[in-house]
């Protein structure tokens, strides 16, 4: 009988967690380790030889970081599902591993049964994660209700992040450069800046935008 089994890829630059991890997976007749690295770099060279299905990602690797990785992966297969296996639980670093692309992550002192949840947690569609990590991830996509700009400065500070020009805005906005300009100047006034960097810096620290 021609059994299925889902293809999965290790990249971990500890030994003892990358061989735990390929004896955990490969007890388990669903899935078996198609290759395993300790670095990013040999993974990405081999994707189309080793065709997995899923990836578990170190983030702190030599050379390319997890993060850099798993945003090049996704680019080149956005199929292939990645889950983050990380020693932080609730940092900045796994928030930007999700927002480049990954489904979901595991932590490195996680049990047998959890590393196997997880990933058929993944495998249906799923994504594996802490309520810490899953409140953050929330949170960056609520803007700010309390904002001091109007709907309009919150839409020319959007374009303004994007990189247009004052006239584009006033293009996109059906505006003249004029109130472009004067739109600008109350939100540096409202925002208390005095350039466009320092504009957009606050406003997405604030979740103004």
């Amino acid at each position: 009988m021609n059994y299925f089994r889902s293809r999965i890829v290790i990249v971990e630059d500890n030994d003892a967690v990358r061989e735990g991890f390929a004896l955990i997976i490969n007890s388990v007749s669903d899935y078996y380790v198609v290759n395993a690295y300790d670095n990013a770099e040999d993974c990405i060279k081999n994707l189309k030889k080793d065709k997995p299905e899923i990836i578990l990602m170190d983030l702190e690797l030599p050379g390319i970081n997890g993060i850099e990785a798993i945003a090049l992966i996704k680019k080149q297969n956005p199929g292939i599902e990645l889950i983050v296996n990380t020693i932080y639980e609730n940092s900045d670093l796994v928030f930007q591993a999700l927002c480049a692309g990954a489904s979901g992550y595991i932590t490195k002192n996680t049990s047998h049964t959890e590393l196997l949840d997880a990933i058929d947690e993944v495998i249906q569609g799923g994504a594996p994660m802490s309520s810490k990590i899953a409140k953050l991830v929330v949170n960056s996509f609520q803007k700010n209700p309390n904002s001091p700009l109007s709907s309009r400065e919150t839409e020319v500070l959007e374009l303004l992040a994007k990189g247009k020009s004052y006239s584009m805005i006033a293009q996109e906005l059906f505006i003249t450069k004029e109130t472009a300009k004067s739109h600008i100047k109350n939100i540096y006034s409202k925002l208390q800046v005095n350039s466009k960097s320092e504009a957009i810096a606050k406003a997405t620290k604030e979740k103004l935008i």
